[in-house]
């Protein structure tokens, strides 16, 4: 098991190498960032000392391996747009997209889960046709169409929710949080629906149709001859094996959450770090640019973990495999 995380850790990193050199060498060619720092009248002199002082004179492998030393340590170098370190900057945004992810993956997990399980157990049910239906349609719309109509429907006819910003938030220590506001978690609806309704539609989908194989496997069979009650046999056995690839393929889908709120943010105004991202590229911001995608490659190495461990821990065979090899 050891040596299994000591791998996969070795694995992330050099994951996360190949994409701070992949990001750091394609946005070099988004734009000067120099233009935008300095004004249309500043003189040629000026522009090489503010090129100079930003580090952009040096070779671009010079370039990569100061960015990637400090990044080691925390520090992705400053801002060109804010002029203040991209660390704090992002540390600013991050809770607001931690806050809109997490809910959405565990909004996306229980109800997609709930809802696969239902139409998988009364799959000829008008209740379970009617939510399969539903799911083509969460499946094939874009997510800004989505957030969009919900904006639609919920802020501008009916008046129930806002469409945009974070509401009143709190600050606890370093964290700042809208879930102890009335106009906090009233701003987290729409968003968390619009970026879970995606992977929740995919997740049920999943769901229903390895629990279906599963109910037609032979040890189910050999379980209701024995008369084991249908509750027992749909929750205690056929749930659990139904899950050893859900999760697997769940957990990847559900670390893309960080990418799809960038358009999630756009739609609703959200200060996280997908707006932050959005405005950088704008700005030829390239620090807070490969500063975004470094931690989202991050966040797909650490799902992918704990993905791979749950999977160990759901299927025995897995852990004893190495043992039989012997």
């Amino acid at each position: 098991m050891f040596a299994y995380i000591l791998r996969s850790l070795l694995q992330g990193a050099v994951v996360l190498i190949a994409v701070a050199f992949i990001a750091f060498s394609m946005f070099r060619f988004v734009g000067d960032p120099v233009a935008n720092m300095v004004g249309q009248e500043a003189s040629m002199a000026d522009r090489e000392e503010l090129t100079k002082h930003l580090g952009l004179d040096q070779p671009f492998p010079i370039q990569f391996l100061r960015f990637l030393g400090k990044a080691a340590q925390g520090d992705f170098g400053i801002s060109y747009r804010q002029g203040r370190p991209v660390a704090a900057v992002m540390a600013e945004r991050l809770p607001a997209t931690v806050e809109l992810a997490v809910l959405s993956a565990i909004f996306a997990t229980v109800v997609g889960v709930a809802l696969g399980v239902y139409a998988a157990i009364r799959r000829h049910g008008l209740v379970a046709n009617a939510v399969m239906t539903l799911s083509l349609v969460g499946v094939s719309l874009p997510t800004f169409l989505i957030g969009i109509g919900l904006i639609y429907v919920f802020a501008v006819e009916l008046r129930w929710l806002p469409s945009f910003g974070r509401g009143e938030t709190v600050r606890l220590g370093g964290w700042t949080t809208g879930l102890l506001t009335k106009s906090g978690l009233q701003s987290l609806i729409l968003p968390v629906l619009t970026l879970g309704f995606f992977q929740l539609t995919l997740i049920m989908r999943l769901v229903r149709s390895e629990m279906l194989e599963v109910m037609r496997s032979d040890f189910i069979r050999f379980a209701r001859a024995r008369g084991i009650p249908n509750r027992v046999i749909e929750f205690r056995h056929a749930l659990r094996n139904t899950m050893i690839p859900v999760v697997t393929i769940a957990g990847l889908q559900l670390g893309s959450v960080i990418a799809f709120a960038i358009v999630t943010e756009t739609v609703f105004q959200w200060p996280g770090l997908g707006a932050l991202f959005v405005n950088a590229v704008q700005f030829a911001d390239v620090p807070v640019m490969a500063a975004y995608l470094v931690f989202v490659a991050f966040v797909f190495v650490v799902v992918n973990l704990a993905t791979d461990l749950a999977y160990l821990a759901l299927d025995p065979r897995l852990r004893a495999a190495p043992t039989a090899a012997r």
